[in-house]
C-alpha cells in the first residue's frame, strides 16, 4: 500500500491522535495536549516519555550507529564504528548522562540534538531542509558527517504502545553520505556511501522490548519493527515511493545472534535473510532501570515488492542491522 502525505501536525486540535502511517515530515511531537483517552498527568509523562534520535552510516569498509536517548528522568547515549572488513568494533563509548543537563532532543526530526559528558559529545544539526550533520567525540572515536537529501520521503508512524499510551517516529530512506571517520590512528572515508536516521518520540511501558530490522540503499530500504509498536512503523523505500508493509515476523536464536536470521512480513512483500558480520551488545542493570540489547551488523538478501501483484526486486547484500531490545526504563 503506498502511504498517502504526512499531516502537518500529528494531533488534531481537540488533542487526538492522527494514527496511521504517512509519507513526510510532520512539525513538532507536543504529548502535552493529549486528549482522553490516550492523555496522562505531568508526572507519569515525566517518566514514560522516551525520545531517541539515532543514525547510521554504511559504507563498504565500515558501519556506524550513533544514537541520543532522552529517559525522561535522565539520559544516555553511544556511538560506536564497525570494521566490516576485519569483522570486529573499531572503536565505541557508550555514557549516560546527567538527569536535565547531558541531553538535549530536538521537538521533530528536522532539529537538533545533542549530548555532552566531559570528553564525549554528540551533536546532530539539520544543516538545512533534508541535509543532517553529525558530529561525534570521544574514546578514540570522531566522526565528522553530512547526509541528504535524499531521494526518498520520510516515515511517519503513529500509533497506540503497548503498555503505554502512544508513540510516533520519522524514519528516512537512503541518504547520501559524506564525511569522514577516524577510530584510534585509523581514519574512514565516508564519502559515497548512505545514511539513514530514526527519530522517535513517544508514551511508552516501563517494560518495552522489541525486535528491529533496517537497511537502505539509495533506491531500495527498509524498516521493520516487532514488539511495542506493532506494525505500525513497517515500510518498504522503493524508487522514490513510500510503501507500508504488514507485520513482521523474525526468526533467529536469541542466544546466537551472530547465526543467520530471516524476516518477513504476513503481506507477502518482503522475505530477507540477514547474514551478521558481527555485533555490538550492552546489559545494563540499573537497579531502577535495565535493558538487554544486541544489535548485528551485516548484510540482508531476498527479494522485496511492491505490493502483491508487483514483481519481485531482488535484493543482494544489502547493509544493515537487526536488533534484539528489553529495557525496562
Amino acid at each position: 500500500m503506498r502511504l498517502g502525505a504526512a499531516p502537518a501536525h500529528i494531533l488534531t486540535a481537540g488533542g487526538e491522535p492522527l494514527f496511521g502511517r504517512y509519507a513526510g515530515q510532520a512539525g513538532g511531537f507536543d504529548w502535552g495536549a493529549l486528549a482522553a483517552p490516550h492523555a496522562r498527568g505531568a508526572v507519569w509523562r515525566r517518566f514514560h516519555h522516551k525520545r531517541w534520535h539515532y543514525l547510521a552510516l554504511a559504507t563498504p569498509e565500515l558501519f556506524c550507529g550513533v544514537a541520543i536517548v532522552d529517559l525522561g528522568w535522565t539520559s544516555t547515549a553511544f556511538a560506536y564504528a564497525f570494521d566490516r572488513r576485519a569483522r570486529r568494533i573499531a572503536a565505541e563509548f557508550s555514557q549516560d548522562g546527567l538527569p536535565g543537563l547531558s541531553a538535549s532532543l530536538a521537538p521533530h526530526a528536522g532539529g537538533a540534538s545533542r549530548f555532552r559528558f566531559l570528553s564525549k559529545s554528540i551533536a546532530i544539526d539539520c544543516a538545512a531542509p533534508g541535509r543532517h550533520r553529525l558530529r561525534v567525540r570521544g574514546a578514540g572515536l570522531e566522526i565528522d558527517a553530512e547526509c541528504g537529501p535524499g531521494p526518498m520521503p520520510l516515515l511517519l508512524a503513529v500509533g497506540p504502545a503497548a503498555g503505554g499510551s502512544v508513540h510516533a517516529t520519522q524514519k528516512s530512506g537512503g541518504l547520501p553520505l559524506s564525511g569522514q571517520a577516524r577510530c584510534g590512528a585509523r581514519r574512514f572515508g565516508l564519502d559515497g556511501g548512505v545514511a539513514s536516521f530514526d527519530y522517535s518520540n513517544g508514551l511508552l511501558a516501563r517494560e518495552t522490548a522489541w525486535r528491529w530490522a533496517s537497511a537502505h540503499s539509495l533506491e531500495l530500504g527498509f524498516n521493520l519493527q516487532a514488539g511495542y509498536f506493532g506494525a505500525h512503523e513497517n515500510a518498504l523505500w522503493l524508487d522514490g515511493q513510500l510503501y507500508g508493509l504488514g507485520a513482521a515476523q523474525f526468526d533467529f536464536q536469541s542466544g546466537a545472534p551472530l547465526a543467520p536470521w530471516r524476516v518477513h512480513t504476513d503481506d507477502g512483500l518482503l522475505d530477507l535473510h540477514f547474514t551478521p558480520e558481527g555485533a555490538r551488545a550492552q546489559d545494563k542493570n540499573l537497579l531502577i532501570a535495565a535493558s538487554r540489547y544486541v544489535q548485528p551488523i551485516g548484510t540482508f538478501s531476498g527479494w522485496v515488492r511492491a505490493g502483491a501483484g508487483a514483481p519481485k526486486r531482488s535484493v543482494t547484500q544489502l547493509a544493515g542491522v537487526t536488533e534484539d531490545h528489553r529495557s525496562r526504563w
